[in-house]
């Protein structure tokens, strides 16, 4: 538990669905002709922000900040650190341990980082579209 109350406060009221970068890969997924996905589909491992049910994949729209981007280099907040490091240990532990599961029943599993959703987010879209193409030809 953080040891300030405000802190506390601003963890509980950051949303963990419908955020920014979810919805801005959403649109652009409709901009370009992608539809037929659910949205925190619960009946699989990790309720994957957006889940194309037939061809199994889920897409997982991670911030930067709570899972701990490998790209961003993000420091440990100087308060209470050691709670912060075992947060954030466990949020990387349990992302490795979704992505296991759905791979193991033979979903395709893709990350898309905040920060890259930002600056390239067609990198995501053309992965989806390629994920979903190769998915229908099998």
């Amino acid at each position: 538990m953080p040891k300030s109350e405000l802190t506390s406060k601003t963890m509980s009221s950051n949303k963990a669905k419908n955020t920014k970068p979810e919805i801005l890969l959403r649109k652009e997924l409709w901009k370009h002709g992608v539809r037929g996905y659910r949205l925190h589909y619960k009946d699989i491992p990790g309720r994957p922000d957006i889940a194309f049910i037939k061809p199994k994949l889920a897409v997982f729209v991670n911030g930067c900040f709570w899972h701990r981007c490998p790209n961003c280099n993000l420091s440990i907040p100087k308060n209470n650190a050691q709670f912060w490091k075992e947060k954030f240990h466990k949020n990387i532990q349990r992302d490795a341990l979704r992505i296991n599961q759905l791979t193991k029943i033979g979903w395709k599993v893709i990350v898309a980082w905040e920060c890259e959703l930002k600056t390239n987010i067609n990198k995501y879209v053309a992965a989806i579209i390629s994920a979903l193409s190769e998915k229908i030809k099998h």
